[in-house]
């Protein structure tokens, strides 16, 4: 790719904080690192057209986990570390919403349930059985009980009597939220690269050099925060994990609202302008769905559209609009790895499905990496 003098000049001179990946992890670490250094030059490379990856892909949940979802946690997790991890989701989330404002990412506190299939009996014992024993958990983060018990309010079909409930799970308009940040950046003097892939980079003892699929330049430090994408170019522990979802037609009289897990979490709809936007079911070909590569499967989405039928909208005629995936990052622990790789070198990746809480606090911890 030939560039001129003008933007070689403009756009690749005298660069001092390069961040790859436009989600909600590079925006905000970009954004942080411009309020640390307003006379930086800083910018953001991002391979897509628009954010690849999971920012303008995910589901919306403002959450930070379902009652089986924490009871699993503590199977690989101390109890000190799956509190942890929840009170940095609840700190995300809280950033996120200081940083654009409710009204600009549509903030809705509905409320989130944890459904349980007729099939799902030692599951649905289990949180009967434990739902104490998390409430004391997390006590000291809400100073009251989180999960509680509803009937089934919403006419489910196929389920439990009876689902758990979160009075503190909230959603967001993921469309509105990446447009606020990236807007944001855009008004701070952050420059935005779409469609340009970062293929490798080198240090010397004063530069970072980037070479991307359409030109090289130099850069005095760089940020990686592109998540599921981050095997590619970096040797940390993070593997691509699939998300496949689909939305529905407007469905009138709509009366399902609030945010809904379902299978450990493996499964999770909502409601959203009329409709319902279902997604999940990476449990059913795990090796398949640990993929880097956008598309749908057979297997999955027949899942998710009998589910539809039978379980959240049983007694309701609805269509399928659209169909699209999303690419988490994931490891064998859910803590994100946020660290210096070198003197000039950075990443914050692994979000483990839950970037919408953590992806802005993510963010900020990456950019404070920077002395």
């Amino acid at each position: 790719m030939e560039l001129s003098y003008w933007e070689i000049k403009t756009w690749l001179t005298n660069v001092d904080f390069t961040v790859i990946g436009s989600g909600i992890v590079g925006l905000s670490c970009a954004l942080n690192l411009k309020y640390r250094y307003p006379k930086a030059k800083v910018m953001v490379l991002e391979k897509g057209m628009l954010p690849q990856g999971a920012s303008t892909k995910n589901a919306g949940f403002a959450c930070f986990g379902s009652l089986s979802e924490i009871i699993d946690d503590l199977k690989s997790h101390t109890a000190d570390e799956v509190l942890q991890l929840v009170k940095k989701r609840i700190e995300g989330l809280q950033l996120l919403r200081e940083i654009l404002g409710d009204r600009a990412i549509d903030y809705q506190e509905l409320g989130g349930y944890e459904l349980f299939l007729d099939s799902d009996t030692a599951l649905y014992d289990q949180c009967l059985e434990k739902q104490d024993g998390i409430n004391h958990l997390l006590y000291p983060v809400f100073k009251s009980e989180v999960f509680s018990w509803k009937p089934n309010q919403f006419k489910f079909g196929n389920i439990k009597p009876n689902y758990s409930f979160n009075k503190y799970e909230g959603q967001i308009d993921t469309g509105k939220m990446m447009d606020a940040l990236l807007i944001k950046a855009q008004k701070e003097g952050i420059k935005i690269l779409n469609n340009c892939q970062v293929d490798s980079f080198s240090e010397d003892h004063s530069t970072v050099k980037v070479k991307t699929q359409h030109f090289n330049f130099s850069t005095e430090h760089l940020l990686i925060a592109t998540n599921g994408f981050a095997s590619k170019i970096l040797p940390e522990s993070v593997k691509p994990a699939r998300a496949q979802v689909l939305i529905t037609k407007p469905i009138a009289d709509l009366r399902i609202k609030g945010t809904f897990h379902l299978d450990q979490g493996y499964y999770y709809f909502r409601n959203i302008d009329s409709r319902i936007l279902f997604g999940g079911g990476r449990n059913l070909d795990f090796k398949t769905e640990e993929t880097a590569e956008f598309g749908q499967t057979p297997i999955i989405q027949h899942k998710l559209e009998e589910l539809l039928a039978r379980t959240i909208l049983p007694n309701t005629e609805f269509e399928i609009d659209q169909r699209w995936s999303g690419i988490m990052g994931i490891g064998l622990q859910k803590n994100p790895i946020v660290k210096q790789l070198s003197n000039r070198v950075y990443c914050g990746v692994r979000l483990g499905g839950m970037g919408v809480a953590i992806g802005s606090l993510v963010g900020k911890e990456l950019a404070n990496l920077i002395e």
